[in-house]
């Protein structure tokens, strides 16, 4: 499969877990900011899946130890932060202007797609370049 059928796949993988997990916790919870759990929640559970499915299907990347693994974890998580920021900004942005939970989550969706690409671009030159 060409690598970016694979990415592409993977990054829809991750947003479906990330939208799923922010509708849970928005069924859990839907008070005055219940926005930001909501994002933070499906932002974590759309990282772990994400790095998992990059880290084995996409850069081949196989770690000799749990501390390797936990460290590669660590930087692939922060070369997320201005991805995350942009996504958040961009499904917060949605919410504010639709002020509804479908139109937040379109825009959840395409803020993920722009930060996935960016996020490519800054694994592969940062955090997993021997892979590639």
């Amino acid at each position: 499969m060409a690598l970016v059928t694979k990415y592409t796949l993977f990054a829809i993988i991750a947003t479906i877990a990330n939208i799923l997990c922010q509708d849970a916790v928005n069924r859990l919870y839907s008070g005055q900011y219940d926005l930001y759990p909501s994002m933070i929640s499906g932002t974590l559970v759309g990282l772990v899946v994400k790095y998992l499915l990059d880290k084995k299907y996409i850069f081949l990347f196989k770690t000799k130890s749990l501390l390797q693994d936990g460290q590669k974890f660590i930087l692939y998580s922060s070369m997320g932060v201005v991805t995350t920021f942009i996504f958040w900004g961009v499904e917060m942005a949605f919410d504010y202007t639709f002020k509804t939970i479908p139109m937040r989550y379109i825009g959840a969706v395409i803020g993920l797609s722009i930060g996935y690409w960016m996020k490519y671009q800054l694994d592969k030159r940062f955090v997993f370049r021997q892979c590639t």
